[in-house]
C-alpha cells in the first residue's frame, strides 16, 4: 500500500492529526480498534449539506424537486465512488489479506464509505468551509458537467458496466407506450437484461425514461448480490 502522504497531495490538504487520517481509512476487516465507520456518519450527512448548497446556488431558477434529483445522483454510492477513484482512494485504504484478496479495494462500497470518512475527518479537522473548496474541486475534476440530463446519464453507464460483467450483455430498452399531445409526450420504456425483464418507467423523453428505467434494473441487480 503507498504511503498517505501522496493521497493528502491529491487532496491538497495536511492532516494536522495523522491518527485521524488512518481511522478514516481503516476498514472494518483490519481488526483494529477503531474503524472509519463513525467518521463515514459524518462525512455522508456533511456532504449532503455541500452538495445541497452547491446546487442550490448553480441552479437558481431549479424547483425542489429537480434539486433532489440532481443531488441524489451526486451524493450516492457510485457518486462518492467516482470521486474515490479520482484521487485513488482505493490505494490507501487498510483492509484485512481476506478483504484484499476479495477484490476490496475496487469495491464501490468499500470505497464510497472510505470517501465519505475522509471528508468526515477533514471536516472535523478544519471545518466546513476548507471541506467545502476541497469537494468542490473534486467534483470540477470528476465531472465534466453537471446537470439534470448529464447526471442521470451515469444510471444507464453503471448498469451496462454490471450486465457486461455478469451477463456479458447490454441491457435492451422497449418502447412500450407513449402518452398526451406531441408538444408534452410522455414514454412509457422497459426494460430486458439477458431475457428477463426488469421493470417499467415513465419519463417526459425517451432518454430520461431510459435512465429511470435502468436506476430500477440497477437497483435491483444490486439487491439480488
Amino acid at each position: 500500500m503507498s504511503d498517505y502522504l501522496k493521497l493528502e497531495q491529491c487532496l491538497d490538504y495536511q492532516f494536522k492529526n495523522k491518527d485521524l487520517i488512518v481511522e478514516a481509512l481503516t476498514h472494518k476487516s483490519f481488526k483494529k480498534p477503531y474503524d472509519n465507520e463513525r467518521l463515514e456518519y459524518l462525512g455522508d450527512a456533511v456532504l449532503n449539506l455541500i452538495v445541497g448548497e452547491f446546487l442550490y446556488k448553480k441552479f437558481p431558477k431549479s424547483n425542489e424537486g429537480d434539486l433532489s434529483k440532481i443531488r441524489a445522483s451526486l451524493v450516492n454510492e457510485a457518486g462518492f465512488t467516482r470521486l474515490a477513484n479520482e484521487i485513488k482512494l482505493g490505494d490507501y485504504i487498510y483492509l484485512s489479506i481476506a478483504e484484499e484478496r476479495n477484490k476490496g479495494r475496487s469495491k464501490a462500497s468499500i470505497l464510497s464509505d472510505a470517501f465519505e470518512a475522509i471528508m468526515g475527518a477533514i471536516y472535523l479537522e478544519s471545518g466546513l468551509e476548507i471541506l467545502k473548496v476541497i469537494i468542490l474541486d473534486l467534483l470540477n475534476r470528476s465531472y465534466e458537467e453537471i446537470n439534470l440530463s448529464v447526471l442521470f446519464s451515469d444510471y444507464k453507464t453503471a448498469l451496462q458496466e454490471i450486465t457486461q460483467a455478469q451477463f456479458a450483455s447490454i441491457p435492451e430498452y422497449k418502447i412500450e407506450a407513449s402518452y398526451g399531445p406531441d408538444h408534452k409526450k410522455e414514454f412509457e420504456v422497459s426494460i430486458w437484461i439477458d431475457g428477463k425483464h426488469y421493470g417499467q418507467a415513465i419519463g417526459k423523453s425517451k432518454k430520461l425514461a431510459q435512465q429511470a428505467v435502468a436506476k430500477i434494473a440497477l437497483n435491483q441487480l444490486k439487491s439480488e448480490v
